[in-house]
């Protein structure tokens, strides 16, 4: 079998059907690829019977370089084909821990907004000083108050710092003292403008009329924590790493997409799962 050595010989030299090595892009005039294509054959023969002397191996490496020179866009391609193989690959991980992972859409500790016995579910991570998701939140919202059977998950994800954290921890407090008074202080929150921390959040609690000496221990208690911790968990198993990102029984959606593709998105997935339950 040939070496990975003989194999990259055959790539440098034979690309005809990526269009790199032969045709009008090889004739470049000075002789380099017409002399390294004769001598490719040889190398490989060589192979074939033995390994490669240090000067064979040095040769490849001259030729591999010279066609990479030659055609520098190899290297570009090469670059966006491994990309979209990644992104292929974590999009199919995705889907596979969505299909298994039930705490994306029944965790307890969930906040759950829009009709609670709805027949599909948008999960969304935010942070509350996201500026995406503060200019998604319309979209949300817009959602809710248009589809009367989507079912909203909000799962606090605070990942821009100690303010978010603080903010995250009092939003999760009051889903527990307050569950009715949440969707209140969510938007209050995601409208106020500027950056946002516990204090913040502390005194937009107040506005809506909450206990904030409960909330204040509450939001230091072991369930919070959990909470906050969950989330953390979920989305390291669906590479999540910015907000705000939505799931849906079928895929991830990374980014403020939008209203119109959410929309797209629930509809699609409310089809499929009405051909089959999920």
């Amino acid at each position: 079998m040939k070496s990975w050595i003989a194999a990259l010989a055959v790539a440098a030299v034979g690309f005809g059907a990526g269009g790199y090595f032969f045709g009008a892009q090889n004739s470049s005039g000075d002789g380099s690829i017409a002399a390294h294509a004769e001598t490719a054959p040889t190398l490989l023969a060589a192979n074939e019977a033995g390994p490669l002397s240090e000067e064979q191996k040095a040769a490849i490496r001259e030729l591999i370089r010279d066609q990479l020179m030659e055609n520098p866009e190899i290297i570009r391609d090469a670059m966006e084909e491994l990309q979209r193989k990644e992104e292929a690959a974590e999009a199919a991980a995705a889907v596979d821990t969505i299909a298994t992972e039930k705490r994306l859409f029944t965790s307890s500790r969930q906040v759950v907004l829009g009709n609670p016995d709805g027949d599909v579910t948008l999960v969304e991570f935010f942070d509350y000083n996201c500026g995406y998701c503060k200019r998604a939140h319309a979209d949300m919202k817009r959602l809710i108050d248009e589809d009367k059977n989507l079912r909203v998950v909000l799962k606090e994800f605070p990942v821009l710092g100690q303010g978010s954290a603080e903010a995250a921890h009092v939003g999760a407090a009051i889903n527990l003292t307050a569950p009715e008074k949440y969707f209140e202080f969510h938007d209050a929150l995601l409208t106020e403008r500027g950056q946002v921390d516990g204090a913040r959040a502390l005194a937009v609690a107040a506005d809506i009329g909450l206990d904030i000496e409960k909330l204040k221990e509450v939001a230091q208690s072991e369930e919070v924590k959990a909470t906050i911790a969950e989330v953390y968990d979920l989305a390291g198993k669906l590479a999540i790493n910015g907000t705000p990102s939505y799931v849906t029984s079928q895929e991830l959606v990374i980014g403020a997409v939008g209203y119109d593709t959410l929309k797209i998105k629930i509809d699609e997935a409310r089809k499929a799962c009405a051909a089959t339950p999920c």
